[in-house]
C-alpha cells in the first residue's frame, strides 16, 4: 500500500528514479576507479539509513544502509546541501577538490554532487572519497629505506559511528567545553553555524538536541538558523 502510494506521488516517482540511476553509476565509477576511492550515494529522505548505494566502503568503513553523520571529518558536501537548499532550481550543487578526515586520521580527497528534483529539493548526494595514504605510505617506505628509519604499522578502518554517538560529537566539538552559563547569544549562535556545517540539521532531532544543548527552545534553533542561512545568502550575492 505505501509502494502504491509513493508510486502515485510524482515527486517521489521522480526521486525514486533518479536514485535507481544514480545507484547504477555508483557501480560503474566505482568499477573504474582504483580500490582506494570510496564511491557512495545517500538517500537525504533518510538520514539515519542514508547509505542506499556504496563501492569501496572500506575507505570510510561504512556499508549499505549507515547514517550520513558517519562519514568523514570535514564533509564539506553538508555545505553543499545547505547551499542547494538556499538557492533553489534543480542543477545539481557541486563541491570537489577539498579534504576530509577519516575516523583514523587519514587524509581523504573529497567531492561530492548534490541532487534536487525539479522543484528544487534536495534529495540525493554522490559522494567520492579518495585515499592517498597509501602514496604516503610508499613514500615514507622510501624514506625509511633511505634513511633506516621504521615504518609505522598500519592502521585499519574503524566502525563508523551511531548516528546517536556522531550527533553527540558533533555537538560536544561546536561547545568546545564552554561553560553555557557564559555563552552570549553570539556564542550559541556560533555554536549553532557549526553544528549546521556538520550536518546535525538534516538529521530527525537534530533541532532538539541543539536546543537541550544550548539551554534554549527549539524556536530560538529555528531563528539562529534564519539568521545564518539568511547572513549567507547575503555574502553569496
Amino acid at each position: 500500500m505505501e509502494e502504491a502510494r509513493q508510486t502515485a506521488d510524482p515527486a517521489q516517482a521522480e526521486k525514486q528514479a533518479v536514485l535507481r540511476a544514480l545507484s547504477a553509476a555508483v557501480k560503474l565509477v566505482g568499477g573504474m576507479v582504483d580500490a582506494h576511492t570510496e564511491v557512495v550515494l545517500h538517500d537525504l529522505g533518510r538520514p539515519e539509513r542514508s547509505v542506499v548505494a556504496i563501492e569501496n566502503g572500506h575507505v570510510s568503513g561504512r556499508r549499505l544502509g549507515d547514517a550520513i553523520l558517519g562519514g568523514p571529518a570535514g564533509d564539506r558536501g553538508f555545505a553543499a546541501i545547505e547551499q542547494a537548499m538556499r538557492q533553489g532550481g534543480a542543477e545539481p550543487a557541486l563541491v570537489s577538490g577539498y579534504h576530509t578526515l577519516s575516523r583514523d586520521g587519514r587524509r581523504l580527497l573529497s567531492a561530492s554532487a548534490v541532487f534536487k528534483t525539479a522543484a528544487g529539493e534536495p534529495f540525493a548526494a554522490l559522494c567520492l572519497n579518495s585515499d592517498r595514504s597509501q602514496l604516503e605510505a610508499a613514500l615514507a617506505c622510501l624514506q625509511a629505506l633511505v634513511g633506516r628509519a621504521p615504518l609505522p604499522p598500519p592502521r585499519a578502518a574503524p566502525e563508523p559511528p551511531a548516528m546517536d554517538e556522531a550527533m553527540r560529537d558533533i555537538i560536544a566539538q561546536a561547545l568546545d567545553g564552554k561553560p553555557l552559563a557564559r555563552m552570549k547569544k553570539a556564542d550559541k549562535k556560533q555554536a549553532v553555524a557549526q553544528m549546521l556545517e556538520q550536518g546535525l540539521f538534516i538529521v530527525k532531532g537534530g533541532v532538539e538536541r541543539a536546543a537541550e544543548a544550548l539551554g534554549v527552545s527549539r524556536y530560538t534553533i529555528y531563528n539562529y538558523l534564519d539568521e545564518i542561512r539568511g547572513a549567507a545568502a547575503e555574502d553569496g550575492a
